[in-house]
């Protein structure tokens, strides 16, 4: 069950803290509480599309060459249990926000399960539409986690997460059009309307919108323009750039581990992180 909840996608849910961290309050204990109860939400609430993904598609996934050692298509886990662990994980998913006194994280947290669901059920087969909805799913962590603080995140800062979320999602297409060939569509029919070429320039287009908004944002924060953070756009591109050259790569590396096991990546990451906290502390 917990092979089927993927942890290597885990720090996906990191996302909860965007908002917060923008903000400059997650250091506040009450503020972080609530982040921490919202990034478990959404641990549960994945672990519960996962699980019910993998049933629905047990079979395409025995002919794909990764995903056939997946424990329900490899018959480790039966369909009846992996059913059961969605079904709890979804109920303590949505319990979560209520529980903690914040209503909005389970109505983020609940239109998230429901677009999961649906493109489970069939939107993952209408181009355009399922990269979006991919999307979406990271952007509904940012809002999950700006409600869990309750702050009110700026439009260019939407912008910024939405532009970026797109583009990892163009990637994941991108990677499998490429590295999976003749066999991309049997895994994935959906591919079949994609052409590599439109993908990659998609998602240079995403990256380069992500760092001109970025920097529109960083010049628009309330209280002035903060230099830190305008001098941070600089890993954040650099970060962009190493993005673009790992997923130009024929590989099946899933896009997961480029963003979070690859060393100049995290180089960049940490150093973005950095020069944004402190020009938290600065102005």
């Amino acid at each position: 069950m917990i092979r089927t909840s993927r942890p290597r996608q885990w720090p996906k849910n990191l996302l909860v803290i965007a908002a917060p961290l923008a903000a400059g309050v997650l250091g506040q204990p009450a503020v972080l509480a609530r982040t921490a109860v919202a990034g478990a939400a959404f641990l549960l609430a994945s672990a519960a599309v996962y699980a019910a993904n993998d049933v629905a598609d047990a079979e395409r996934d025995r002919a794909h060459p990764a995903k056939r050692s997946r424990p329900v298509a490899a018959g480790e886990l039966p369909e009846r249990h992996a059913l059961a662990l969605a079904a709890g994980c979804t109920v303590l998913a949505l319990a979560a926000g209520l529980a903690s006194g914040v209503p909005l994280l389970s109505a983020a947290v609940a239109c998230y399960l429901a677009i999961s669901f649906l493109y489970s059920l069939g939107l993952k087969h209408v181009p355009g539409v399922e990269a979006v909805l991919v999307a979406s799913g990271f952007l509904l962590r940012v809002l999950g986690g700006a409600a869990a603080a309750r702050v009110e995140p700026s439009g260019w800062f939407l912008v910024v997460c939405s532009s970026g979320a797109l583009g990892v999602a163009i990637a994941k297409r991108y990677t499998e059009r490429v590295a999976l060939d003749g066999g991309a569509m049997r895994h994935r029919p959906v591919l079949r309307y994609y052409r590599a070429p439109v993908l990659r320039l998609s998602q240079l287009a995403a990256a380069a919108l992500m760092t001109v908004c970025y920097l529109l944002w960083a010049s628009g924060e309330p209280g002035g323009v903060r230099p830190w953070h305008l001098i941070s756009a600089v890993p954040l591109a650099a970060a962009l750039g190493r993005f673009a050259i790992l997923t130009g790569r024929r590989t099946m590396r899933p896009v997961e581990d480029m963003i979070a096991r690859d060393g100049p990546m995290l180089a960049c990451e940490a150093a973005w992180l950095a020069l944004f906290l402190i020009g938290l502390g600065f102005g």
